[in-house]
């Protein structure tokens, strides 16, 4: 019997998260073998009058494909699913591993090669530019075990995040975008970090059920060259099967000039992967109110209420600062006092402490009152 919960949040996505009008072609993928959110899925998209097109990958599969691919043969697998992806107007992806460290026998070099020839161009290029998108997991057993809870735990949690009130939101998020938009210097400073850069004259957007799920961002980029600094990251990062700790980026004139971690040799490799690696293509906060700590998963990770991140490589088109990249890492920090707090200034005015919006009119995206019942 089909949980109820699935065929809310697949009328959700297909009508909501990209929004499939009447004609539309949507591609559905699937990573991993659980079908019944994906059977929802084509089902709706029918309902709606659109073309569902579907794709099912056996991780195993594909990482055996990955591992055995030299440059000029993985670009010639991404030659095909881009024509497709080309074709398409709407596009979701359901990730749904079995073993969140399904590919870590794969080669570094191997990696990188599928991210410089595969996704980089099907998606990051592609996809997030020219399809209206989403991209989830799956709340299955691997999740679960990787949140540190039961799968009941987690899948009530799941739901909570993926489906909370995004209207009022994404009402909440006008406010900040519109003080944004009007922003020059940011200034960033919590332990580990104090980090300056222009963000004058480069589009915002806010995020509230219209892109990946769970949802809750607010973000544009940084003026490319404007970054000086340093930053610590607070919330552990997965990269390729490998979980990144206690990194720190130093930046000069918009360039990462170093880079540390607990795998600092590794992480200079996926820095050194294109030019546009060491430059800053995203900056964002996070304020999905359910969502209060890391569970080693950068979808749900990003969106942490009182959290930042801040991004190496590719920036999206609708806030670009002409950085591109096969690499888009979205790196965090979370700034609520048992991460150690932290201070965001705009312009020299103090907009964020310690996690929570202290300026009137952004008090309203704080995580109590995004989840009261009164507006």
């Amino acid at each position: 019997m089909e949980d109820p919960r699935i065929r809310k949040f697949a009328k959700f996505l297909i009508n909501s998260a990209v929004g499939l009008q009447n004609g539309e072609k949507i591609l559905i993928e699937l990573h991993g073998s659980e079908t019944t959110l994906m059977k929802a899925l084509v089902q709706e998209a029918y309902a709606a009058g659109g073309k569902p097109f579907i794709h099912i990958f056996d991780y195993d599969v594909e990482g055996a494909l990955v591992a055995g691919a030299d440059a000029e043969h993985m670009a010639e697998i991404a030659s095909y699913e881009l024509e497709r992806m080309k074709d398409m107007d709407a596009y979701i992806d359901i990730r749904a591993t079995t073993n969140i460290s399904m590919w870590h026998n794969i080669s570094d070099e191997a990696q990188r090669r599928y991210r410089q020839y595969y996704w980089g161009p099907i998606h990051l290029d592609q996809r997030c530019n020219h399809t209206k998108w989403s991209v989830l997991r799956y709340p299955n057993d691997a999740m679960a075990q990787l949140a540190g809870v039961s799968t009941e735990e987690y899948e009530d949690f799941y739901f909570k995040a993926c489906l909370v009130d995004y209207d009022k939101m994404g009402r909440a998020m006008e406010h900040l975008e519109a003080l944004m938009d009007r922003t020059d210097k940011v200034h960033i400073v919590s332990p580990g970090t104090d980090l300056t850069f222009s963000i004058k004259d480069i589009p915002c957007s806010g995020m509230h059920g219209n892109r990946n799920i769970p949802d809750g961002e607010v973000y544009t980029s940084p003026v490319k060259d404007s970054v000086n600094g340093y930053i610590t990251y607070n919330c552990p990062s997965p990269y390729d099967g490998f979980l990144f700790r206690d990194v720190r980026l130093e930046f000069k004139d918009g360039k990462v000039v170093k880079a540390t971690s607990n795998n600092t040799e590794y992480m200079n490799e996926i820095l050194d992967i294109d030019e546009g690696a060491r430059y800053v293509g995203e900056f964002a906060f996070g304020v999905n109110p359910v969502i209060n700590h890391p569970i080693g998963d950068i979808l749900f990770d990003e969106k942490i209420a009182g959290s930042f991140h801040f991004t190496p490589g590719n920036s999206y088109d609708n806030a670009s600062n002409g950085n591109k990249s096969a690499v888009h890492w979205d790196l965090i920090q979370i700034q609520t006092p048992e991460y150690g707090g932290g201070e965001i200034w705009f312009d020299d005015v103090l907009i964020r402490k310690d996690g929570l919006f202290v300026l009137d009119d952004l008090k309203c995206l704080n995580p109590e009152n995004l989840l009261s019942e009164d507006e």
